[in-house]
């Protein structure tokens, strides 16, 4: 499972030498205070590690290149308490390689109309040092977060708090490896792209293993692991009569096991946090991996069909970004419609391999015929989704750039049976409005695979694409094509003449 508690944000206060040590010793009893509130605060899931005031250009430079150097710090939130002149911070600045949040606040949320004086004023300078250091952040064209308001507030320590789950899943990706069992689906366009420039721009590196060498695995899985798997499934799901225990399709179930601890050993020992398959290339796999698929993207690992491996990126990012929340982020297609005029849907779904993350009851384990891939039926989990606020986003290369397309959507829940229908299932209604949104999707060039998302926001995934460097386009209840054909064409312009 995935756990974030342990990474950290610095806090970095910044001031000056001019306003000697009385004021200075202020500053830092008020910079401790405001870390500490800040680590204590159950809005934000990462450590908040006060640092000491930084107040020359050396001390600047010295605490971010140590911040470059730690492991498990994932970014700094920088607040001037005082004025602290910009020039000082070009050096630090410049090296800086961690995601950056600028938090616009003072100590004080009131003036004290009957006492303030000078002495009050020098100390408690956030109004205009930190527009100083604004300056200097934009004329370097850094990308930050700007978070405005007192620092006690819920509302500023929740976007605090989101903003470090976006770094998580940012710093998550450097250094990330995902294994791709055999290549892409034959002459599918969107799915396919740059591994070289996904691993310099984004820090994952994608490297392709042989289906052989997973084989080799998974045959060597004992049967006392598989015994113990399957009593997991039976405790856990809702068994179809044929998989169990001298059912006519149990040995199906045990291959499902092997297959799933297999490719889970081969994750583990390889050290990767997400892989991809595709159905044209099994040879040796007894049957299209289904269930074992679906448990290993609700343990947390990244997953995308048909050799999708920037999809499956994103899912392992969201995930990540995720972690300790409510609802659940999950590989999807959107597979088809529901084109009632008065309520038209997306149905979202797989073959086999939505995340049972996702599902609104407990699960069938159930065995049915596939009928691409050649091989033996599969055993898969079967559900439906929730109803609730949701999105679904995709990571797509466009030759000179990447692309991060994200609609808001609207989950809702499936009244109708699907009896023939042997897979998960998410219904969903894409914002605006199914027409606006689904015009804005194919004209933004966006994937028929997505991340669908229960518990990440529309602004944090832009957050993430500005860490990112990469180009982010929104589908939300604002959006009309004409604005959206600008916004495409405008965004072209810019790219190009950055590339």
């Amino acid at each position: 499972m995935i756990d974030i508690s342990k990474k950290e944000v610095w806090f970095i206060t910044g001031s000056q030498d001019l306003y000697g040590p009385e004021t200075l010793k202020q500053v830092a009893q008020n910079s401790t205070k405001i870390a500490q509130e800040l680590n204590e605060s159950k809005l934000i899931p990462v450590n908040v590690i006060f640092k000491p005031t930084v107040k020359s250009s050396d001390e600047i430079y010295e605490t971010l290149m140590a911040a470059n150097h730690e492991k498990n710090c994932i970014g700094v939130i920088t607040w001037m308490h005082t004025f602290s002149p910009a020039k000082m911070w070009i050096r630090g600045l410049s090296a800086l390689q961690k995601p950056l949040l600028h938090l616009h606040t003072q100590f004080n949320r009131d003036i004290p109309w009957g006492t303030i004086d000078m002495d009050f004023m020098n100390l408690n300078q956030a109004a205009h040092g930190d527009r100083e250091f604004g300056f200097m952040v934009s004329r370097l064209r850094k990308n930050r977060k700007v978070v405005v308001g007192h620092w006690s507030t819920d509302s500023v320590q929740k976007q605090i708090g989101d903003w470090t789950r976006v770094a998580a899943g940012w710093d998550d990706w450097q250094g990330a490896k995902f294994a791709r069992f055999g290549d892409n689906m034959r002459f599918v366009a969107v799915t396919d792209g740059d591994k070289v420039e996904a691993e310099t721009k984004f820090g994952f590196s994608v490297n392709t293993y042989a289906v052989g060498d997973l084989v080799e695995v998974i045959n060597t899985i004992s049967d006392e692991a598989i015994n113990h798997l399957i009593k997991e499934y039976e405790a856990s799901y809702t068994m179809t009569e044929s998989l169990l225990e001298n059912g006519k399709n149990r040995q199906s179930l045990i291959e499902a096991a092997r297959i799933e601890l297999g490719l889970e050993k081969f994750l583990i020992d390889g050290n990767f946090k997400g892989f991809t398959d595709t159905f044209e290339d099994l040879h040796g796999i007894k049957q299209l991996p289904g269930i074992a698929v679906q448990r290993l993207m609700q343990k947390g690992y990244g997953f995308a069909g048909e050799g999708d491996w920037k999809t499956a990126a994103l899912v392992r990012a969201m995930k990540v970004m995720g972690s300790g929340l409510e609802g659940g982020n999950a590989f999807m297609e959107d597979y088809t419609y529901h084109l009632d005029p008065d309520a038209p849907r997306v149905l979202g779904s797989h073959m086999l391999e939505i995340d049972p993350v996702l599902a609104a009851n407990k699960p069938s384990c159930e065995i049915h015929p596939l009928g691409i891939g050649g091989k033996e039926d599969p055993v898969r989990l079967v559900f439906n989704g929730k109803a609730g606020d949701s999105l679904v986003a995709s990571l797509m290369d466009f030759g000179n750039r990447f692309r991060l397309l994200i609609n808001k959507t609207v989950g809702e829940e499936i009244v109708e049976d699907l009896p023939q229908l042997p897979v998960a299932r998410i219904m969903y209604k894409p914002l605006p409005d199914f027409e606006t949104a689904c015009t804005a999707w194919i004209l933004g060039g966006g994937s028929h695979h997505t991340c669908y998302s229960e518990n990440i926001t529309m602004e944090q995934l832009e957050d993430f694409a500005e860490m990112a460097n990469m180009e982010a386009l929104v589908i939300d209840e604002d959006t009309t094509i004409r604005n959206f054909k600008t916004t495409i064409k405008t965004n072209e312009a810019y790219h190009m003449l950055k590339h």
